[in-house]
């Protein structure tokens, strides 16, 4: 995977994540002032805008990455960092599709049901994403550590000593 890619997948990762929870924030938390008011805060159509139009770019970068980085990593004979991995895999698959049912809904019981599923599913893989972020941080950070021996038992080892399988 390219420097760029991941770069660019990051930053429309955390302008969705951000503009998705301030939107779900403003349309279902935020009470109006103004009883008789359409929206409850002035933002909310900017936020809602923001977040269709990041998120194509967003599913986009994903497809990109899946070719670059996903399909290598799952036929690797390595399975460093890959729970995590398919959590985000199959947590941006249920979200993306769900934000797609999401628009196309006509009913209102199916498009409470979608906000549901693609506000559970935007969560598992906000969190999903982010801990493979830091386990894969945390695997190249002690992989390139000089003074680590990969015959003793140091840090090395450290996804298999807390618990998590490489």
């Amino acid at each position: 995977m390219k420097w760029w890619e991941q770069w660019a997948f990051n930053g429309l990762h955390g302008i969705v994540t951000v503009t998705g929870i301030a939107y779900f924030y403003m349309k279902y938390l935020a009470a109006a002032v103004d009883p008789f008011a359409v929206i409850n805060h002035p933002w909310q159509p900017a936020m809602l805008a923001l977040h269709l139009l990041a998120a194509p770019f967003f599913i986009a970068f994903f497809g990109m990455l899946f070719r670059s980085h996903t399909l290598k990593k799952l036929t690797s004979p390595n399975a460093g960092n890959r729970r995590s991995g398919w959590m985000s895999l199959l947590s941006f698959s249920a979200m993306a599709l769900s934000g797609y049912l999401l628009q196309v809904a006509s009913t209102p019981e199916l498009v409470t049901v979608m906000v549901w599923a693609h506000a559970s599913t935007s969560v598992v893989f906000v969190v999903g994403y982010s801990l493979h972020l830091f386990i894969g941080w945390r695997i190249g950070r002690v992989s390139s550590d000089p003074s680590s021996d990969s015959s003793s038992d140091s840090t090395s080892t450290f996804p298999s000593k807390v618990g998590i399988s490489a």
